[in-house]
């Protein structure tokens, strides 16, 4: 897989990733100078913020890249394996029907409804530059849903959930790859 592909591929926690260690960052920065200086810096506030907010729905949608959103899965326990993933598919269905009307509301929302002047307190900018996050995270979520639901169902690949993985097991397969080694 090319360098490009990869990184496509894992853009969302490349954003996740980057998102958090700089609000971190500035969090802790508004903490120190505060309790050293007693000032504050009035933009690191809204700004961690709007961070905060562009994280989780980037979280969505890498949550949903890797198969790893809630789901009730107690029915599933009375059904054949090769029955779940064709159910989930279905139920897939109306997950991304959902973020189709969510993508086009949105944009409608930014480009056509919101307040032409409704800006950020402290920081000046527009607002649409924060709501541009949802057509952009529902749109990558969208494209996750279909790509998990390929994974599992043409080229039949198990995508376990997260959740579901036994670390003892993980553990031990580590410990036996080093010992050959």
């Amino acid at each position: 897989m090319s360098k490009f592909w990869k990184i496509a591929d894992n853009i969302e926690s490349y954003i996740c990733r980057t998102l958090l260690a700089i609000f971190v960052c500035l969090l802790f920065l508004q903490v120190v100078v505060r309790t050293l200086f007693s000032f504050s810096f009035s933009w690191i506030e809204e700004l961690s913020v709007y961070m905060f907010v562009w994280f989780v729905f980037f979280g969505a949608s890498y949550a949903a890249k890797m198969g790893a959103h809630n789901r009730v899965t107690f029915q599933f326990k009375f059904l054949r394996p090769a029955a779940i993933k064709y159910i989930e598919a279905f139920a897939d269905l109306f997950w991304l029907a959902f973020n189709v009307i969510f993508v086009y509301l949105a944009i409608d929302f930014i480009f056509n409804k919101m307040n032409k002047f409704q800006s950020s307190q402290t920081l000046g900018f527009h607002l649409s530059w924060v709501y541009i996050v949802l057509p952009i995270a529902f749109t990558l979520m969208t494209i996750r849903i279909l790509q998990v639901n390929y994974k599992k169902i043409v080229l039949k690949e198990d995508m376990r959930d997260p959740d579901a993985i036994d670390l003892d097991a993980i553990k031990a397969e580590t410990e036996a790859t080093k010992a050959d080694h």
